[in-house]
């Protein structure tokens, strides 16, 4: 199988379409999910967070929640919400966030490629999360989420995919969120054929989000090597110039036995500490915000203490190495339950409402890591500490669908 692959998609009808389309599974707990598709009878967390429409004391775990979403997605196919295209397309899909632009290919990627790290990625899994998303696709025969992909620089790939957006799109929805999502169907032959080509040539595609889907399309493509290798799995890959990475902050919830002025001295041992009359959202890698106490703090790291490898260079290395894990004492942030981890889309204000409120003792702003420091790390075969990245936009559920 070449890299990636044209697909039958499942979309929904255009004037289902807004009501439909949902944020991701993992970006909303069960309470959002029930307001969000409040009153919504087709919105796509019916299949994704299938847990809304049953006993509220119900585990997302449960049988009868795979059972639940299998229903409902088999219901919508037959009342035709959602179709099915006749012959394998490729899928033009473009994000519009605050101004900024994003387009991108919904595509097959190849399991094998995956396999064999030509799809490379950065992150460990969790085996229950993978779970999770196994018994998903079983349940369904389907891959409702796509896994958010780039590629690297590749002008002529770039050149075919803008050309494809000139016509009136097949899908142009605007989300609760104010983002604009548009899908164009790419039936044409020699398209088809071209974007097939050009992506071939690519020395790799990187994962930024989703590597739980795609270990687990891997994972079902294992156990059902006809069907499901063939299918591959969902993906949308976007020019890795045109990703946006938001920063991943930290909050603490105790002190780990000091006074705010100790802690303050053991940072000084690695990082120049200087108080500040306001907010601090650092501007360049290697500074931090540290809000404690209803006071704001620039930390900057001291150059000598930053090392050359991919992973130890990385802004949430370094805070990690030389702050939490040594005065604050969390060792495996994977499953400390003392820290906790803060999209930058929340912005700072959340970081200061949980300290302020008493949850947390203290938080943290980074700077983003780059889609370069990604790619080193990724190149290496390494991983990146645990919630290194936030891309927004987010993807869509429910806008194309991948059916075994």
């Amino acid at each position: 199988m070449s890299l990636i692959r044209p697909f039958r998609g499942l979309r929904p009808q255009p004037s289902r379409a807004a009501e439909l389309l949902a944020p991701p599974y993992d970006v909303v707990n069960t309470a959002e999910a029930r307001r969000l598709a409040e009153g919504k009878p087709c919105h796509f967390l019916h299949v994704s967070r299938a847990e809304i429409d049953l006993p509220e004391d119900i585990d997302p775990h449960d049988d009868r929640v795979y059972r639940q979403a299998a229903r409902v997605f088999s219901a919508w196919i037959n009342d035709a919400v959602l179709i099915r295209d006749e012959q394998p397309c490729y899928y033009v899909y473009r994000l519009v966030m605050d101004g900024r632009t994003q387009i991108g290919l919904v595509a097959a990627a190849s399991v094998a490629a995956y396999q064999a790290n030509r799809i490379r990625r950065h992150e460990w899994t969790r085996p229950d999360k993978e779970d999770d998303r196994v018994r998903h696709i079983e349940a369904l025969s389907a891959q409702t989420g796509p896994v958010l992909l780039f590629y690297p620089a590749s002008p002529e790939i770039d050149r075919l995919l803008a050309g494809l957006v000139e016509s009136p799109p097949a899908m142009d929805v605007t989300a609760h969120d104010g983002v604009r999502h548009s899908v164009w169907v790419v039936t044409d032959a020699t398209a088809i054929t071209t974007l097939t080509a050009a992506f071939e040539a690519l020395p790799a595609l990187y994962i930024a989000d989703g590597h739980h889907r795609s270990a687990a399309a891997a994972r079902i493509a294992d156990k059902q090597p006809d069907a499901a290798a063939r299918a591959g799995f969902l993906t949308v890959c976007f020019p890795h110039h045109q990703m946006h990475i938001m920063e991943y902050n930290r909050l603490v919830r105790d002190l780990n036995g000091h006074t705010p002025a100790s802690l303050l001295d053991g940072i000084r041992q690695h990082f120049q500490v200087d108080a500040l009359p306001e907010r601090f959202k650092p501007a360049a890698s290697g500074t931090f915000g540290l809000y404690l106490e209803s006071s704001w703090y620039r930390l900057s790291i001291r150059p000598e203490r930053i090392p050359a490898d991919p992973v130890g260079r990385l802004d949430v290395s370094l805070l990690h190495r030389y702050l939490i894990e040594p005065l604050l004492g969390i060792h495996d942030p994977r499953r400390d339950q003392r820290i906790d981890f803060v999209g930058g889309i929340r912005g700072l204000a959340e970081l200061e409402a949980r300290v302020d409120s008493g949850a947390m003792a203290l938080g943290f702003a980074l700077y983003p890591t780059r889609i370069t420091d990604l790619m080193a790390v990724a190149d290496a075969g390494e991983v990146m500490p645990p919630k290194s990245t936030w891309f927004e936009p987010k993807l869509a559920d429910g806008a194309v669908s991948l059916v075994y």
